[in-house]
């Protein structure tokens, strides 16, 4: 009699988990469903936000659900970046993740995620050069002039930064380490300030996003001298710009980039059918028209080519911030 009950109870509980496992598969099958959410872990109106609220209004139609943007700024990232870690892995929570992903784990202390454990990536969108910019009024006309001054007269040049630990910190130390010279780093609370101050000629130069200089640069208020890329930009702004490698500093690359990830555990076709709608979106002509300022270069590859990407950012980046003992703010 009791083996009887015990042989009914499991049939249940198998009919059970076949229905939900079934509901599972059905949803997963339809996905998406319902809206997906990307996280811009910065504030509104920046290079990042304006990359995810592009993509997000083109995709919107090719999967037919709406694409919200939210905005979660702080903690270099670490605020909007922790929120997607603690998301559901189903594919409805994505985030927009840029260099300070690849650095953040050798700057702070302590992170609230695991940085191996809690993200899959999903498409690296492209990537942006720096752009080494003086004032108009400098002597500089020359990336090759400031290299020689650099290498010449160490301690004499200082450069800007929107902070410690930012792109344009880590590319004036890069820079410091491969030429053996000793360019002084002047922090400041943002782009804006540190941009006031180097016209103003208050600092000699910055690394500074396309992005941020690109009023600038056309308004004749600041000379671009070289863009931090490996290859040399098709912009408009800053075409037939040398690269900071081949001006004499071998192997030079200092770039910002976009990325997207998903929660650790996101099913395999989810982001999959992920990858293939940021791919076809990115690959559109109104996307890269709207960031043709950005001198952005698309990738649209696999989420296995953005993971080794991401790794090779991380490997190269803690070598840096040790070598030159950098603390974020």
């Amino acid at each position: 009699m009791k083996f009887k009950t015990l042989m009914k109870t499991l049939k249940v509980f198998g009919c059970l988990l076949f229905f939900c496992f079934g509901i599972s598969l059905v949803s997963f099958a339809q996905y998406p469903d319902r809206p997906i959410k990307i996280i811009v872990p910065f504030s509104p109106g920046g290079g990042t936000d304006l990359v995810a609220r592009t993509l997000g209004s083109i995709m919107s139609e090719d999967l037919q659900q709406p694409i919200i943007i939210e905005n979660k700024p702080g903690g270099s990232t670490v605020i909007g970046t922790d929120a997607l870690a603690k998301s559901p892995p189903d594919g409805y929570t994505l985030v927009i993740a840029t260099f300070a992903h690849a650095v953040n784990p050798y700057l702070k202390e302590k992170l609230p995620y695991s940085q191996e454990k809690d993200f899959s990536p999903v498409i690296l969108i492209g990537v942006s050069p720096n752009v080494l910019v003086v004032s108009a009024n400098s002597p500089f006309k020359t990336i090759q002039d400031l290299i020689n001054t650099a290498k010449n007269k160490p301690g004499t040049l200082s450069y800007a930064s929107q902070g410690s630990g930012t792109s344009a910190h880590l590319a004036g130390e890069l820079f410091n380490i491969q030429t053996g010279g000793k360019l002084i780093h002047v922090p400041y609370k943002g782009a804006g300030p540190a941009l006031t101050d180097l016209i103003g000629g208050q600092v000699d130069m910055m690394f500074a996003t396309a992005s941020a200089v690109g009023a600038q640069i056309e308004a004749g208020k600041l000379r671009p001298l070289a863009v931090t890329t490996l290859n040399r930009s098709n912009s408009g702004l800053l075409a037939n710009l040398p690269t900071v490698a081949e001006s004499g500093i071998q192997n030079y690359f200092a770039a910002s980039w976009y990325g997207i990830f998903a929660p650790g555990g996101t099913p395999a076709h989810v982001i999959k059918k992920l990858n293939l709608a940021f791919k076809k979106a990115i690959q559109t002509k109104s996307f890269k028209d709207r960031l043709e300022n950005e001198g952005l270069v698309t990738s649209a590859g696999t989420p296995e080519e953005f993971g080794k990407f991401v790794k090779s950012e991380e490997v190269r980046w803690k070598e840096v911030i040790k070598k030159a003992n950098i603390k974020a703010d």
